[in-house]
């Protein structure tokens, strides 16, 4: 009588499947995804990995239904390297293969969102007035075209330079475009340097000028939380008032105390403003606030 016979009832299906390679060990290895998750939990918008993962296990082949054996695990990973860790690294390291549509959309879903995170974030240094999203895309693709094409000017001739214009030219940012394999906000910070540095149209980082206020009685107090938004110092997850409130400030023009209120007056990027009124108002229970001196001051980086 046969034996091994694998019943419809035993049989997992899979559907909507993004696979997630790694070749370690001579041995490739896959995980089974949800499509769109891993995108989402490699950029840190997704953090519940049972929402990514459609079989908590490592295949050697997911279509045929192949799981690792845990031998082939050991030697790839390390004989004691836990299996969720195992699922980890390949979640993070390993190579997403989906089809060339899906691969497209996601290429695009990242670059508009990209060119909408740089045009929030620079202005015209004369004018003060931010750009549409489509004259930063515009830029971004003239920065792409000469990152290929370096030793030509946009017309296509070839331009002479000196040995040290080109060694000045290969330490400046380049920007070759967006990949699906990085987050949007890292991205978005190399393009507005890349920016800044070849200036393909006139852009500075625009800075919001602020006094923020708050009782000297209360800057030592201790911070229950971290804030709740991204744009605020992320590496600060405790401390007192007054290091997070300095933590949203990238350039302090000056600091006093003015009877018993702590004053400081400096810059603040305009995508950190609400989460820096969020903790002054929520943390200090309104004794703090903070007033807009400027709305768009062009200020250069140190």
């Amino acid at each position: 009588m046969p034996v091994g016979i694998i019943q419809p009832s035993n049989q997992i299906k899979l559907t909507n499947v993004s696979l997630v390679r790694m070749k370690k060990g001579k041995k490739r290895f896959e995980i089974a995804c949800y499509k769109n998750k891993v995108l989402e939990w490699r950029s840190g918008v997704e953090k519940d990995l049972d929402n990514v993962l459609q079989i908590p296990n490592v295949f050697m082949n997911v279509s045929k239904g192949q799981v690792a054996s845990s031998q082939d695990l050991g030697k790839a990973f390390g004989e004691k390297t836990p299996l969720n860790d195992i699922i980890l690294e390949i979640l993070t390291k390993g190579e997403q293969q989906v089809g060339e549509k899906e691969r497209q959309a996601q290429l695009e879903r990242v670059h508009h969102e990209v060119v909408d995170i740089v045009a929030g974030k620079l202005v015209d240094p004369k004018t003060k007035r931010v750009y549409t999203p489509g004259m930063i895309e515009k830029a971004l693709d003239q920065l792409s075209s000469q990152a290929q094409q370096p030793d030509k000017t946009a017309s296509g001739t070839a331009t002479p330079e000196t040995a040290a214009e080109k060694g000045k030219r290969k330490e400046l940012p380049i920007w070759t475009g967006v990949v699906t394999t990085r987050s949007a906000k890292s991205q978005a910070l190399e393009a507005m340097k890349a920016l800044i540095a070849h200036q393909p149209i006139p852009v500075a980082r625009a800075r919001m000028r602020l006094r923020i206020t708050c009782p000297t009685s209360v800057l030592k107090q201790s911070v229950k939380a971290a804030p709740k938004s991204g744009d605020g110092p992320e590496d600060k997850a405790t401390g007192t008032v007054k290091d997070r409130i300095l933590g949203y400030v990238e350039q302090v023009e000056s600091q006093d105390v003015i009877g018993e209120d702590w004053e400081v007056i400096g810059f603040v990027e305009p995508g950190a403003f609400k989460a820096l009124t969020d903790f002054v108002g929520g943390q200090t229970k309104g004794r703090a606030r903070a007033e807009v001196l400027d709305m768009a001051v062009v200020h250069e980086d140190d």
